[in-house]
């Protein structure tokens, strides 16, 4: 039976005659005794045991046969059903087995109620060690075993039962009318009833091809019909025979609108098209509709597109239909709230003038000034986050303009505030009402945004993986729960005020809890902001989640990224908070003490976030280079270390690699990672959660302890000899020096701000206070070394030569630096100052290498020199293995 057979009912037969659909002839099986043993007999009652008929091909399946064998089931086979469909014989029941429920022979046992299986369900009996299923209809496989459909939207008869029966054949049940326990709506129309209901509950709603794809893997044991990845390209679109249009956008945002209508199944046309089925409107920028809509096209809001794609499905349009202005309704509204009729202009400026002067005197800060937004990039920088003189809420006295600070939100200090209140308690109810404030933008982040994201059951299924939701938000909740705390205290004492109150006190109290919950949040801020775009632009439902969210009153008008970096605002506007209190506090009051303390232990809390934030960053650049450089040893994973310069060069010598080749010099505080760039990169990482990671660019060469590097080499700088330097190498396995020699290719960092960070580090691993003495300057003629023809065309010619031959080189070569170069360059020792470079006749002895007495050298650029060393280590190596 191939792949795209279809299932026709016997003699005008319907197959639906034993469905819930219509009519039952015998009740249904349940699903939990669809594959139970047995039930108990009585012992007069004769044993009836259950044969297995193979019909045809069935009978010719080894792996059949071999799982019934294996479950010791009886079996026979035949080529004819008819003998064993009428035949009487009471001790047997016979179950037949038949792989094309097409096939005429399918048709005759259906016609005679005989229990008829599929080889799959046999092959997944035996897997489970379960007993073979008891049921009235024919079961082929287990692909839809234990799920509950329901039908809407299908016109006609025949495309029904032939989806019915499928459904029936793979194990699943069918309902007429939609409940809770049905599990996935089959849809051919969004509209109705049960449309609606199966959006409401959250239930899944599949195309008729999620059944029809599904039986095409009938035969494969391990599918499911409800694994995710399968079933999610099923899925009844939110915008499925939807046409909308939108009215009020900037063009930015239509354009947007209009991409994630087409991702989401739906078509979008101009405004005042006649087919179009939606009217998308941004309610705050259009006042009236440019045409009379007729009946049929709904006007929403935006809030409808957007919380569609949030709950993947389409919701329902009553909710958000958009009102016209000139409604009758929002008409009274509007002259309730007019300020200018002619007879009472005066006493109503008056009244509201009154009224604006007793709301700025009694109300809090508002956490969302009513101004124009700041901009992304200036309330995301991380430039100084935690310098105190650079912060949002830098403190300013109550008696200041407080007009575009106005809070919604009542003053929560009920008590009698006195007409003149003392500097000291200005700048304290200062704190308090900014503590209020920010913990209300916590409240905020934690109810609109953490907790629908984590909550469980949400409608189309979580919007984020738990892993994103815990690397967004971090330590927001612990953070909300001790300001919380702080908040309260500062209330009591606001409220039974008096000048010799303890704010420092407060403050100590909860020092502790500062150091433990802040680091973590502020070292990660930087992962949180970036997770938040990358799921944003990936993930259509928490694109439409954020629409939503952030455009509520609640957020002011801020993003959620622009919320999230509160926190890491937050410690330097306490600290200026405390000066200013301490500023205004009498040298005999108690909380003096108390306050520097306070300040000092925010300021220590600050000092230990910025030093774990280096210490994270370090970290997070070293995994940067393990990903970047494929096969880089485990080990350069350390706590201690950190990465501090990366250069890219060109290697001159050919010890690491074939001179010309592209070398990156990852400098670390105590080691050198050396890669080379890899000739091809192929394909690319793909994590165990799917995300794709860009292949390795380098390939790893040596990772060098510094303690390793005897001599740092400053190559005097000639026409023939540009940027070029070159290490001293000493590896405790080797008996002998070796010279590895480079170019810088970039202009930042220069060549002699590179040799002395090199040299610092190499002295601070060897414990040595001189770094500078490291750096020897030296001539490239001593070294044989050029750089000008080492991107030439002979130069490419010659690596490609040294590449075909390289496994030969390396069998019959075992030393490659010629030792008279090497010597030379040790031996010209002149002044350790890279500055003030100079010849010197000093012998070796005069420096601080020691002496060695074998020493690695280099090959000279040229082809003549090439092939005649190549010749003579030929000759050597043949003469020493003689």
């Amino acid at each position: 039976m191939t792949d795209s057979s279809v299932l026709v009912p016997a003699g005008g037969r319907s197959l639906l005659a034993d469905s819930s659909v219509f009519e039952s002839r015998i009740a249904e099986t349940s699903k939990e005794n669809l594959f139970t043993g047995s039930a108990d007999v009585d012992e007069d009652m004769p044993q009836v045991e259950t044969r297995v008929v193979l019909v045809q091909d069935a009978g010719r399946n080894d792996t059949l046969i071999k799982a019934l064998e294996e479950i010791k089931h009886p079996y026979v086979t035949t080529e004819s059903v008819e003998e064993y469909a009428e035949a009487d014989a009471p001790e047997f029941e016979n179950v037949f087995v038949i792989s094309d429920f097409q096939h005429p022979s399918f048709r005759y046992l259906y016609k005679a109620d005989c229990r008829v299986l599929g080889p799959p369900i046999i092959l997944y009996c035996a897997q489970k060690g379960e007993p073979l299923p008891f049921t009235s209809r024919p079961l082929y496989c287990a692909s839809m075993l234990n799920l509950v459909l329901c039908f809407t939207g299908f016109r006609k008869k025949e495309e029904l039962v032939k989806l019915v029966t499928l459904v029936h054949h793979m194990g699943g049940t069918i309902r007429k009318d939609f409940s809770s326990k049905v599990t996935h709506l089959v849809a051919n129309s969004t509209h109705g009833d049960k449309f609606r209901v199966a959006v409401s509950l959250g239930t899944p709603i599949m195309k008729a091809d999620w059944i029809l794809k599904a039986w095409e893997k009938r035969n494969d044991l391990e599918f499911s019909a409800t694994e995710e990845e399968f079933k999610s390209e099923f899925k009844v679109s939110p915008f499925q025979d939807c046409v909308l249009s939108f009215l009020g956008f900037s063009d930015e945002d239509r354009v947007g609108m209009e991409e994630m209508t087409v991702m989401q199944g739906g078509q979008f046309l101009p405004v005042g098209d006649e087919t179009c089925t939606h009217l998308v409107v941004e309610e705050n920028s259009v006042k009236e509709l440019p045409f009379e809509p007729p009946k049929k096209l709904y006007v929403v809001k935006q809030e409808w597109f957007w919380g569609s794609i949030q709950m993947d499905a389409r919701a329902g349009e009553t909710m958000y239909l958009f009102e016209k202005h000139d409604s009758p309704a929002l008409k009274k509204s509007v002259s309730q709230l007019s300020l200018n009729t002619p007879s009472s202009s005066n006493r109503k400026k008056r009244r509201l003038k009154d009224t604006l002067a007793q709301i700025t005197k009694e109300t809090d800060i508002s956490p969302f000034p009513p101004r124009k937004r700041p901009s992304a990039e200036h309330s995301l920088s991380m430039g100084s986050l935690l310098d105190i003189s650079n912060t949002p809420e830098s403190g300013k006295s109550l008696s200041g303009d407080t007009t575009n600070k106005i809070s919604s939100k009542p003053s929560k200090i009920s008590t009698p505030v006195p007409q003149k209140q003392s500097a000291r308690w200005q700048v304290a109810m200062e704190l308090y009402q900014t503590e209020t404030n920010y913990v209300d933008i916590l409240t905020t982040v934690v109810q609109l945004f953490q907790v629908p994201l984590e909550k469980e059951g949400q409608l189309g299924g979580p919007i984020l993986a738990p892993e994103e939701i815990k690397t967004i938000f971090g330590s927001i909740q612990d953070i909300l729960d001790v300001h919380t705390k702080i908040k309260d205290d500062l209330k009591k004492m606001m409220m039974d005020w008096a000048e010799t109150k303890s704010i420092g006190e407060v403050i100590l109290c909860y020092s502790k809890d500062l150091v433990k919950i802040y680091p973590p949040f502020v070292n990660f801020f930087e992962m949180s902001k970036e997770t938040i775009i990358k799921c944003e632009k990936q993930k259509p439902r928490f694109h439409a989640f954020l629409k939503i969210n952030q455009a509520k009153p609640e957020c002011g008008r801020q993003t959620l990224a622009e919320l999230l970096i509160r926190p890491v605002q937050r410690l330097p506007s306490v600290a200026l908070l405390l000066n200013d209190i301490k500023k205004h506090t009498s040298e005999d009051n108690p909380d003096k003490m108390m306050l520097e303390k306070a300040i000092e232990s925010l300021k220590e809390v600050m000092t230990h976030i910025n030093e774990d934030k280096r210490k994270t960053e370090g970290q997070r650049q070293i995994f940067d280079v393990v990903y970047e450089v494929d096969g880089c040893p485990a080990n350069l994973l350390s706590s201690h270390r950190m990465l501090v310069q990366r250069v890219e060069t060109v290697a001159l010598g050919e010890d690491l690699c074939d001179r010309g080749e592209q070398v990156t010099l990852f400098l670390f505080n105590d080691c050198l990672e050396i890669a080379r760039k890899r000739h091809k990169v192929i394909g690319a990482f793909k994590s165990p959660h799917g995300q794709t990671r860009p292949p390795a660019s380098l390939k790893h060469i040596s990772l060098m302890p510094l303690s390793q590097i005897k001599k740092v080499l400053d190559i005097r700088e000639t026409e023939e000899c540009q940027n070029a330097f070159a290490l001293v190498v000493r590896p405790p396995t080797e008996q002998t020096n070796q010279l590895f020699s480079f170019q810088l290719t970039t202009e930042e960092p220069l060549k002699v701000d590179w040799l002395r960070m090199l040299c610092r580090h190499i002295a601070n691993t060897i414990c040595k206070a001189d770094a500078e003495n490291l750096i020897y300057t030296t001539d490239p003629d001593s070294l044989e070394v050029n750089t000008k023809d080492v991107d030439s065309t002979l130069s490419r010619a010659s690596r490609a030569i040294k590449k075909t031959s390289k496994k030969v080189t390396r069998a019959f070569s075992f030393s490659k630096t010629p030792r008279r170069a090497l010597q030379r360059a040790l031996m010209v020792h002149n002044t350790p100052d890279a500055r003030s470079p100079g010849p010197s006749t000093e012998g070796f002895g005069s420096s601080r290498m020691p002496s060695t007495t074998s020493l690695a050298h280099v090959h000279s650029p040229s082809m003549v020199n090439l092939f005649e060393r190549k010749y003579h280590t030929f000759s050597r190596s043949t003469t020493h293995l003689i």
